[in-house]
């Protein structure tokens, strides 16, 4: 069997280790000149490390990655609503990690390259269309540098790893529109900063409509350590504005961003010195798309973001890539025929992530903090006497169960 990717994303570069691992053969196809270290941060479930050390991939992580063990939930001011332990702190057989998003991608790349060949990703093309019939599908792909210069693949499975915007999705759903805006932007970026509390917790303060995300992505050297930050706050109407340009490499101006950062309080952290310190400052509209009625058509399915892009909460987007990426290869590798396994893979795959989608767009487990703000919007002197611990866990242990990491 052959499989041809087309994304070389986290999902996409996940999913073709795991298929070379059981044996099947793999090529990967990305639109992008390069595969560049872009984005800034993200946390990485101990579900998802858990399939990357069935990889052996997990001393690699520890060299670029930090291995997180607190998360707290705040208001706006700074006020605890919730915090716990994470990762193997919490029970959990494999740890949580906090990278930088690019340093987890060419993780993969390099291991891919590896063990798979230097030709098994071809960059700089982008799928165009595809075709099928009895035997296998016929992928198109579009030379992205002057759109002159074309190729084809032959492949008895089409994976389209292609991101919120994939091709394969569109061919499928035509009329189904551009991405759902809630409104809310985000801003990301990073600074050397002294190492906060240990250097290895996280914090996020504020709900849905206006919220600050902080946590180190690389371990401590010399006192000081990689602080990633993200603001997310409401900033227009989505039914009479439009959302900004989606791009993991567009430019804020600090002026931008800096009077809303200046509304969150961490205790301990100077957020506005950590704002002026970074030297990029990344801009991009936070969304999501409905859930599908189906992934599957005949021997081509959708993966990661193409298959459920989700608003970033709960650290879920790039761990249920992985998870499907396990699914597929795990399916591919047992059934009697490619359609079967891409029908089951669906199957198991498409429920899950769709309940992890609609939780998400009602705030996730950081909706603890929305209920603290609604019912004490002035503060508190005590969390219980606004909402009760058993109220509290209830909906940060219930995201957990829903989304596949909740601890034994």
């Amino acid at each position: 069997m052959t499989v041809l990717l087309a994304g070389a994303g986290i999902g996409g570069l996940t999913a073709a280790l795991m298929l070379h691992q059981r044996g099947i053969k793999v090529q990967v196809v990305e639109q992008a000149p390069q595969v560049r270290e872009v984005g800034v941060g993200i946390n990485m479930l101990p579900h998802s490390i858990a399939e990357l050390a069935a990889l052996n991939l997990l001393p690699r992580l520890d060299e670029v990655g930090l291995r997180t063990r607190e998360l707290r939930y705040l208001t706006r001011t700074g006020q605890e609503v919730w915090r716990e332990t994470r990762g193997m702190h919490a029970g959990h057989a494999h740890p949580q990690f906090s990278i930088h998003r690019g340093r987890l991608q060419k993780l993969l790349l390099d291991a891919v390259l590896e063990r798979l060949g230097p030709d098994a990703v071809q960059t700089g093309l982008r799928l165009s269309g595809f075709v099928q019939d009895e035997a296998g599908v016929t992928s198109h792909f579009t030379d992205t540098a002057d759109g002159c210069g074309s190729r084809t693949f032959r492949s008895e499975v089409l994976v389209c790893a292609d991101g919120i915007h994939s091709v394969g999705r569109r061919q499928f759903f035509p009329d189904e529109g551009p991405p759902s805006w809630p409104g809310v932007v985000m801003w990301r970026g990073a600074a050397e900063w002294p190492v906060w509390e240990d250097g290895q917790t996280m914090a996020i303060a504020g709900g849905l409509a206006g919220k600050l995300v902080l946590y180190p992505i690389a371990p401590a050297k010399d006192g000081k350590q990689l602080m990633n930050w993200v603001v997310n706050v409401r900033v227009a109407d989505p039914s009479v504005s439009t959302p900004p340009p989606e791009s993991w490499s567009k430019m804020a101006q600090l002026s931008r961003v800096l009077p809303y950062a200046k509304r969150f309080h961490i205790p301990g952290i100077d957020l506005e010195d950590l704002v002026r310190s970074s030297g990029a400052i990344f801009e991009y509209p936070m969304a999501d798309r409905d859930p599908l009625p189906r992934w599957t058509h005949g021997r081509v399915t959708l993966l990661g973001d193409a298959a459920h892009p989700m608003y970033p909460v709960g650290s879920n987007g790039s761990a249920q890539a992985i998870l499907d990426a396990r699914c597929l290869a795990d399916l591919l590798a047992r059934a009697e025929h490619p359609r079967e396994a891409l029908y089951r893979y669906e199957l198991e795959r498409l429920p899950k992530t769709a309940e992890v989608v609609r939780t998400n767009r009602l705030g996730g487990p950081e909706r603890v903090i929305d209920e603290v703000e609604k019912r004490a919007p002035a503060g508190f002197e005590r969390i219980d006497d606004v909402l009760s611990h058993d109220e509290r866990a209830a909906i940060v242990k219930g995201y957990a169960q829903i989304a596949g990491f909740a601890s034994k």
